[in-house]
């Protein structure tokens, strides 16, 4: 049997990880052959197909990004492109395909699954957005490094007494935010699954100002005031529809200057959390995924995801995993209020 591997969307911390397990397991245990596909679905569409075998895996695991790189590309949006996917996966004779990505790549896996293509996916983002899967892998990394910045940021702030604003990524939801924000001790988070007001949030920082006390704001690039809207950093959108989301930090960094009288600067994290080795976490969760993942390409269990439920890995549809996003439950952001302000 001959599988192809690809890696699609957003790049994280453990992609490598997922790789080499696939690889090892399925040559090693059921004498598969890979191939990897470069640049995620764009690979497909462009018959860039690579041999992917042991010794090209190994010493991937502590590597951050992927060694087969990845795209934003949607091949519904592209002419013929489900077809094309077809011809290269005939060209290369590969039997089954094991999609390593987010809610976009999945979402596309799904509808390719649905037109007859066998495959399995693997849950990953920093966002840790995805249904059915308790973490992706990605996400432990990507709040380390958070609060790994909130942390140095209390003592710069603290010795100006100014306000910062730390704009993490989170489009849709907040994951990140929350628990950056409670591990680094944050006095105000914002996150996308509740909209702020601006005067709660300004009077938050003028109470830590009034006991000689340097506030720290977490904002999520996602999150947005009440009847207000996004920030976006232009109107450009990718394959997939998505806005290009920063500049709610700086913008609320405006207004808590503004509005209290206080300086306010503003840090943006930006694709620093993406970047780097992955937390031993992550490398041992995106390890467990590909090990599960080539057990349902052997089984042909195909249209699924693997998924973390618990202490187990477990499957799921991919219809199920992409039909709706995983948001912050609102009594969990509710269980930190004692600390805001």
């Amino acid at each position: 049997m001959k599988v192809g591997v690809l890696t699609g969307g957003g790049d994280c911390p453990g992609l490598n990880a997922v790789i080499r397990s696939v690889v090892r397991k399925g040559v090693q245990e059921y004498s598969f052959d890979f191939v990897g596909v470069r640049d995620g679905w764009l690979g497909l569409l462009q018959d860039a197909v690579v041999p992917l075998d042991i010794p090209s895996v190994r010493g991937v695991l502590p590597r951050g990004g992927t060694i087969l790189g990845s795209s934003r590309t949607n091949p519904f949006q592209h002419e013929d492109g489900p077809r094309r996917v077809r011809e290269t996966l005939a060209a290369h004779e590969v039997d089954a395909l094991v999609v390593i990505g987010g809610e976009d790549t999945l979402g596309v896996a799904d509808r390719l699954h649905r037109q007859g293509i066998p495959l399995v996916g693997v849950p990953k983002t920093i966002d840790n957005d995805v249904s059915g899967t308790d973490y992706t892998f990605g996400f432990d990394t990507a709040v380390g490094i958070a609060t790994e910045a909130i942390d140095r940021l209390h003592t710069t702030a603290e010795s100006h007494m100014r306000a910062l604003v730390v704009e993490v990524m989170g489009r849709h939801s907040g994951w990140i935010a929350l628990h950056a924000g409670i591990a680094g001790g944050a006095n105000v988070i914002l996150i996308p699954e509740r909209p702020f007001d601006i005067d709660q949030v300004c009077e938050q920082v003028k109470s830590r100002f009034k006991i000689n006390y340097a506030p720290i704001v977490v904002v999520a690039e996602g999150a947005a005031p009440k009847e207000g809207q996004l920030v976006l950093k232009d109107q450009s959108r990718d394959e997939f529809g998505h806005v290009r989301l920063s500049g709610i930090g700086e913008w609320l960094a405006r207004e808590i200057a503004e509005r209290t009288g206080k300086d306010a600067r503003t840090t943006v994290l930006g694709h620093i959390q993406r970047g780097g080795t992955p937390s031993a976490f992550d490398r041992w969760l995106a390890t467990r995924f590909g090990l599960h993942a080539v057990d349902a390409v052997r089984d042909g269990d195909f249209g699924v995801m693997v998924a973390l439920q618990g202490t187990r890995i477990g499957r799921i549809p991919l219809a199920d995993a992409t039909a709706e996003k995983k948001v912050v439950d609102p009594s969990l952001y509710d269980e930190f209020e004692v600390f805001f302000g």
